[in-house]
């Protein structure tokens, strides 16, 4: 089949790589293409919306999809319409699982979250999106049947989350321009900051040593986020999310030694040996 162009599926951070090399497979990368059209957006889509967003031929589309239903990656439903089978779930919690963050991070959540009683995260960056690898999750978060529902495995938008606010602003500048060019800036809320005050913010990060989100990703939620390093560079965050509105961001900054101290555990197990994880600014 002739190459077409693939342009941005459902998800902002979804963009298909165009693999010229001969090396690569074009089918491979196709059918990888097809299981990112579905989202909790769009969790049910026909050969139709798939073929739309791909730019390919509906039959061409069919055939990889039926294929992909074979394999257990994709189910039917009654409609004649698809959503994603079994088998991507079992491939996402696998490498959950593995992650080398996860385990050595896990009794250093747990302790800060049994000494604080707020939801604790612990996410990576992925482009325009931050992963949850690890969320436990305060009683006010459960009782909230309308709050944001964060768990292990959930991608949330870094630019108005702490976590991804933080890893952001340690990326190398050309990168991080071009993460900030992908993003949409939807404004998830009122409080949603300018690109240009985020920039602000990125450039004051590195020198704090933390990340606020003040309402930014949901209504009554703030958070603080302060990095993960390994002996190279800052590879993750852990954050404490507060679902109420009434704790300011100064009260927030009270928890900023317990989360740092949190952080420079886990840092530490990764191999960082500098006992700094940057200056609360006053």
């Amino acid at each position: 089949m002739s190459r077409r162009a693939v342009p941005t599926l459902y998800r902002p951070d979804s963009t298909v790589p165009t693999l010229r090399k001969p090396r690569y497979s074009q089918s491979l990368e196709f059918g990888l293409a097809i299981l990112r059209c579905f989202s909790p957006q769009h969790p049910v889509l026909g050969i139709f919306d798939i073929a739309d967003q791909l730019g390919m031929g509906r039959s061409t589309t069919h055939r990889y999809v039926i294929t992909l239903v074979a394999l257990g990656y994709l189910e039917q439903g009654a409609s004649r319409k698809y959503r994603l089978g079994i088998r991507p779930t079992d491939l996402g919690i696998a490498s959950l699982n593995s992650a080398y963050i996860r385990d050595p991070a896990r009794p250093h959540l747990e302790k800060l979250h049994r000494s604080t009683r707020y939801s604790v995260g612990l996410g990576v960056l992925d482009r325009t999106h931050v992963v949850y690898i690890d969320h436990l999750c305060s009683q006010r978060y459960s009782q909230e049947p309308d709050g944001p529902k964060v768990r292990a495995g959930v991608r949330v938008p870094a630019c108005c989350t702490s976590i991804g606010k933080l890893l952001l602003a340690f990326l190398p500048q050309d990168e991080r321009e071009s993460v900030l060019a992908e993003n949409d800036h939807a404004r998830r809320t009122k409080h949603v900051i300018t690109k240009k005050r985020l920039r602000e913010q990125l450039a004051e990060i590195p020198i704090l040593g933390y990340a606020i989100s003040d309402e930014e990703f949901y209504p009554g939620v703030r958070s603080l986020a302060v990095p993960v390093r390994d002996d190279t560079s800052v590879v993750a965050a852990v954050n404490l999310s507060v679902y109420q509105a009434a704790l300011s961001v100064q009260d927030l900054l009270d928890f900023y030694p317990l989360v740092g101290a949190t952080a420079e555990k886990v840092s530490r197990i990764l191999g960082y040996e500098s006992g700094e994880n940057g200056n609360r600014g006053e």
